[in-house]
């Protein structure tokens, strides 16, 4: 079946792609307003954007009259967050988050997550999260829309400290395993890993020799 998403509306356009691209990672984001209250929300049009330095970048739609989330506001305003990884053991009360508070009420105390103060950021981190990544702003870009009106904004953020709980390491590296990472699928559904296999990359020489 063929799509032309100019004929389709956002609403089509966007079932589409959240049943199209998935799993999704999600960024679970601290952020801090001018009043020091801790905003937290998940984003799962997430994903890494450079090693060198450390970068990852996530989506915030924006709100019906080109309204700005709170998380994309606050950030606008400090330069700062922190993006924690979502788990099997945190993954309800990140649910909870995506309720539509007002800006006065903190997701992190009406979810009930605990907050610890970062080493870098003077935004905090959620304890209840393995893997936490402080992050300095380094680009908003606008997406979508109009000039005057864009759908959503764009965040990278260079990462300037990684958290991760000890029994999360193997030899530098972070046991998924351990980790149980949890993703966006389409809809309200959520997924987990499940069965995983590895699969070697092969040199040019070697793919010539098999195909003879």
């Amino acid at each position: 079946m063929l799509f032309d998403p100019k004929q389709l509306t956002q609403k089509e356009n966007y079932k589409l792609m959240i049943g199209s691209v998935l799993p999704r990672p999600i960024a679970f984001v601290t952020s801090m307003n001018q009043d020091g209250i801790v905003n937290a929300a998940p984003f799962s049009f997430y994903t890494a954007v450079s090693t060198n330095p450390p970068m990852i970048g996530f989506t915030v739609n924006r709100k019906p009259g080109n309204v700005q989330k709170d998380t994309a506001q606050n950030i606008q305003l400090n330069h700062e967050f922190v993006v924690h990884v979502v788990d099997e053991t945190n993954v309800t009360m990140v649910n909870e988050t995506a309720t539509e508070f007002p800006s006065d009420v903190s997701e992190v105390e009406a979810a009930g997550f605990t907050l610890a103060p970062s080493e870098v950021v003077k935004v905090p981190r959620i304890r209840e999260s393995k893997v936490q990544l402080e992050c300095k702003l380094h680009q908003i870009i606008p997406m979508g829309g109009t000039t005057d009106a864009p759908n959503s904004d764009f965040i990278v953020g260079e990462i300037v400290q990684f958290h991760v709980q000890d029994d999360l390491l193997m030899d530098g590296k972070i046991n998924t395993d351990q980790l149980q990472p949890v993703g966006r699928l389409a809809g309200l559904y959520y997924g987990n890993i499940g069965e995983k296999y590895a699969m070697p990359r092969k040199s040019y020489e070697a793919w010539k020799e098999e195909k003879k």
